[in-house]
Order: C-alpha cells, then structure tokens, then sequence
C-alpha cells in the first residue's frame, strides 16, 4: 500500500470514527442518557454551582383561594396573560396561579404516583420539583390539553449524575422527559377531587381546570413545583 493510499484509508477510518460518535451521542440525547451540547457547561459545575433559589412567596394557608371564581374576572377583561407565574405544592395537592407574584387563583391537582420527592430518572413515577418554563402547549386527545415544561433543566441532569455517581442510581436509568400539566381522562375528575395520584410524573388538574388555564399561560412561563 503506498503512502497515499494509507493516509486516504486513514482518513475514511477517522471520519466514521467521527460520525459513529456524533450518532451514539445523539442517540443518548434522545433516550436521556446525555444533555444535549449547549447545557453541559451549565451541568459540568457540579458542586460549585449555587442552590436554586425559591422564586414564589410561600402560601400559609390550606384552602384553594377564589376557586370558584373564573380566571379572566380575576385577572380582568382584556389580560392576555403578562405576569403570569405557576406554584404547585405537591404536599397541599394545589396550584395557584400569581399575578405579578400575587396568588389569584388556586387549583386541586394530583401527581406522579410516588409523588414523595423530586424525580431522578424515568419510570420512578415521580413529580419534578424546582423552577421551570413552558416549553410548549397543545390540546391531548386523552387529557383535554397538555402544558410541557423543560425538565429536564441543567438542575435536574445534576442531581440525576450525582445519584449515579452516589449509588443511588443504576447507570442505565436514563432522566426521562415529556413532563407536563394536563387534565383527566374523561369522566375522571373524581380523581382530582380524591387525590389519587395516577400520572407517571405530570401534574393533573380537572378538565375543565387545564382549559382554564391554557388560555393564558403561553411559552416562557415559570412553573415552580415544591414538595
């Protein structure tokens, strides 16, 4: 084989090395073994990165606040939304919706069906917990709409690679995705009304809840989940 011969052969093998790599890495973004690109130097700070701050006052009381009062006299005729903020408190089984960080209005909601704790991994059925956006919304034929936020976040690849790393988690679970808010199956608002915790991590309000509020939420909005 002569020289120019070898480095052309050396060359192919180097280019398949190459797109054999980008493939495995795009395949483990999309199964969620890896974030992608633009979020590792957020996640690679591991123990140097600062805790994530509260962003919602903390709401004593118990009871659902103007439940039965609908969203837009609240908010005024001609509100298209601006300031909307989400807090959901997985322990009193609400969400309220803030107005300039000022509670409105309250809804009864259940969740993942281990909802003690945030989320590592997909299929442990848990609700996420921390500070998220909106990523998208769009009507579900089975739950009425659907409200996706971006988890996972920087925040969350962090704690799943540190429960690996622990022991607390097996390698091969990946972090999961496709969380969101949505309604009940139809004829199932009696779930909410029981907090049966049925969802593989979503937060579920009543139909006609999840109707109410997509018509102001939109893209961008912060959705904050407790314990």
């Amino acid at each position: 084989m002569t020289l120019k011969a070898s480095k052309k052969k050396s060359l192919r093998l180097t280019i398949i090395f190459l797109m054999s790599g980008a493939a495995l890495y795009f395949l483990l973004i999309k199964f969620g073994f890896l974030m992608p690109l633009t979020e590792i130097p957020s996640v690679a700070c591991l123990a140097s990165c600062q805790p994530e701050q509260p962003f919602h006052p903390r709401l004593e009381d118990e009871e659902l606040l103007n439940y039965e009062v609908s969203l837009q006299e609240l908010l005024g005729e001609g509100s298209h939304g601006e300031g909307l903020t989400i807090l959901v408190e997985k322990s009193k089984y609400r969400l309220t919706v803030f107005h300039n960080l000022k509670p409105i209005k309250s809804y009864p909601v259940v969740f993942g069906g281990s909802p003690e704790g945030d989320k590592l991994r997909e299929g442990d059925r848990k609700t996420p917990e921390g500070v998220y956006f909106i990523r998208d919304l769009y009507p579900h034929s089975s739950w009425s709409k659907f409200i996706w936020i971006d988890y996972p976040r920087p925040e969350s690849w962090r704690e799943h690679f540190q429960a690996k790393f622990s022991g607390q988690l097996n390698w091969l679970f990946p972090i999961g995705g496709q969380i969101g808010i949505h309604g009940a199956p139809v004829g199932e608002d009696s779930m909410i009304e029981q907090r049966l915790n049925w969802t593989w991590g979503c937060i579920s309000l009543k139909n006609q809840d999840v109707d109410e509020i997509y018509r102001f939420v939109k893209r961008g909005t912060l959705v904050e989940i407790v314990p």
